[in-house]
């Protein structure tokens, strides 16, 4: 049965197939033209600059693009995240994900909580379509109940043309009868849980697949990875400040702007290459 709504608050049957499943999608939030204008502005970017998938604004891009802020804070989403996880609400990171059609990239089967340091996994992703998303273009795909497992062993790959900093993928192999792919259209977005297990394949279709993530936490939770971490208070109170506040971008790329997306995105990436010894990669 289709996910597909209009309203935007999540029912108790949704919210019930989303902890069951640890998915939940289709969901409408916003309509074909808001996706339209999300995804003229980064391409108004990309005209300019290049691929925003070769620069350090693919991650954190809320930093640096008011749009991108103001999506996080939509009250259309917030409804929804609330639901999950309380009133309380911090935006922990935000990431681009874009196929452009035949560069062969993909991301391996893995879980999102193996190397980001947060003290439970009480964490929610919320992946926009600002194109269509389908099977041929390299849609997500997602196992079933998978995120009731533990934390599961990855072998760090860093294998060519793999989104994931690390190429990380899990170290068993997954079923195709359990696998379920996650179709979206502009404007819907599917939810699911950070310990999923999830991946996709190269985009083989005609236009670029464009997606934007938005991770939120509850504000109780705290980095326990011995970095500085930041994060942005989104909805309620943070009455417990694990994370330090990042600030509202005023204008697209100003000085202070990326002065503070290059202090914060520095120290995000000493988490996500924590013990690696490599630095990050930026393309693909």
């Amino acid at each position: 049965m289709s996910t597909y709504q209009d309203t935007k608050v999540m029912s108790p049957r949704q919210l019930n197939r989303y902890q069951k499943d640890g998915f939940l999608s289709p969901v409408k939030v916003f309509s074909e033209d808001e996706a339209r204008f999300f995804r003229s502005q980064l391409e108004e970017y990309e005209s300019a600059h290049g691929s925003v998938m070769k620069t350090p604004y693919r991650n954190k891009p809320h930093l640096i693009f008011p749009w991108v802020a103001e999506v996080i804070r939509d009250p259309k989403i917030l409804k929804i995240v609330e639901t999950v996880l309380g009133p309380n609400l911090l935006v922990w990171g935000t990431n681009f994900f874009i196929k452009e059609p035949n560069d062969g990239t993909f991301i391996s089967w893995h879980q999102d909580s193996t190397y980001w340091g947060l003290s439970r996994p009480d964490v929610l992703t919320v992946w926009i379509a600002l194109s269509p998303s389908r099977r041929n273009n390299g849609a997500m795909k997602m196992v079933s109940g998978s995120h009731k497992m533990e934390q599961m062993p990855h072998t760090d790959t860093f294998e060519a043309g793999n989104l994931l900093t690390r190429g990380q993928k899990i170290d068993q192999q997954v079923a195709d009868e359990d696998m379920v792919w996650i179709e979206l259209e502009p404007g819907e977005v599917s939810l699911h849980h950070v310990r999923i297990i999830h991946g996709s394949e190269p985009n083989t279709g005609s236009d670029r697949r464009i997606g934007l993530a938005i991770r939120f936490i509850p504000t109780d939770l705290c980095q326990v990875n011995g970095v500085k971490d930041y994060a942005t208070l989104v909805h309620g109170r943070d009455e417990y400040n694990h994370f330090q506040h990042e600030p509202c971008p005023k204008v697209s790329l100003g000085e202070s702007e990326i002065e503070t997306h290059t202090r914060i995105a520095e120290e995000s990436f000493k988490l996500f290459y924590q013990g690696t010894g490599r630095e990050p990669k930026f393309g693909g």
